[in-house]
């Protein structure tokens, strides 16, 4: 098994995701970057991860350019890059795991909107430094986040300072933080579609605060590896 892995930007935080989606299987990481123009490589690969990082290019979604704690310079090139890697992968039915800058970039590309800084809300979501903060959320029934956390509440870790505004076509929300952040999305019709799953939180890295064992860490993992190997043996059988 093959997954495709889009880079932050910084190599310790890339390597979390690996360890996290290597856990003790078989599976192979591949780096796609528009640094190294490897968007072909995804060809062989059978799901993809859109990682965090820099805040997506307002032009895309008709954003300011001036805003609170903004990046000193975006990196329009990654956006479209991933874009394409996305797109493809929809395509293809490939399934797809969004985290943070990943969720935020899903919905612009879908239509969507950013609210491009949470203000007094940075209390509670945004990092201090490098230490992640940690949140309660509630998770909505009858979503597929849902299915596979099966709870209704749970604490994730919290490290970003942009959050969806208007939702992206096709999406539905799946849960929020309790000032209404939105902290999930998902496809509303899921019929004919890959699978999707939107976090804004990073599953990767909650063992940093004692949660790898959550659900809502371990069991999204799980879940992605069951959705890449379903996906596979479908193609393999229609083949």
């Amino acid at each position: 098994m093959k997954i495709g892995l889009t880079y932050t930007g910084y190599e310790h935080k890339h390597l979390n995701y690996c360890n996290w989606l290597k856990g003790d299987d078989d599976i192979e990481v591949i780096t796609l970057s528009v640094e190294n123009n490897n968007a072909a490589a995804f060809k062989d690969c059978d799901g993809l991860v859109l990682s965090g990082g820099i805040d997506s290019y307002p032009g895309f979604y008709h954003g300011s350019f001036d805003y609170a704690n903004k990046p000193d310079e975006w990196n329009a090139a990654r956006d479209l890059f991933e874009k394409d890697l996305y797109e493809y992968a929809l395509r293809n039915s490939i399934p797809v795991l969004a985290v943070c800058r990943g969720l935020q970039l899903v919905n612009v590309l879908q239509g969507g909107n950013l609210k491009q800084d949470l203000g007094a809300l940075n209390e509670t979501h945004m990092a201090l430094e490098e230490l992640d903060k940690a949140h309660g959320i509630e998770v909505f029934q009858n979503t597929l986040l849902s299915e596979i956390v099966n709870t209704k509440n749970g604490s994730v870790n919290s490290a970003h300072h942009q959050a969806i505004d208007k939702l992206g076509e096709g999406l539905m929300i799946n849960c929020r933080a309790a000032d209404g952040t939105i902290e999930g999305a998902e496809w509303k019709d899921k019929k004919g579609k890959p699978f999707l799953l939107c976090v804004q939180w990073h599953p990767e890295r909650m063992y940093k605060l004692r949660m790898e064992d959550s659900a809502l860490s371990k069991n999204i993992r799980d879940t992605f590896i069951k959705e890449i190997i379903k996906s596979k043996s479908e193609k393999n059988e229609n083949n």
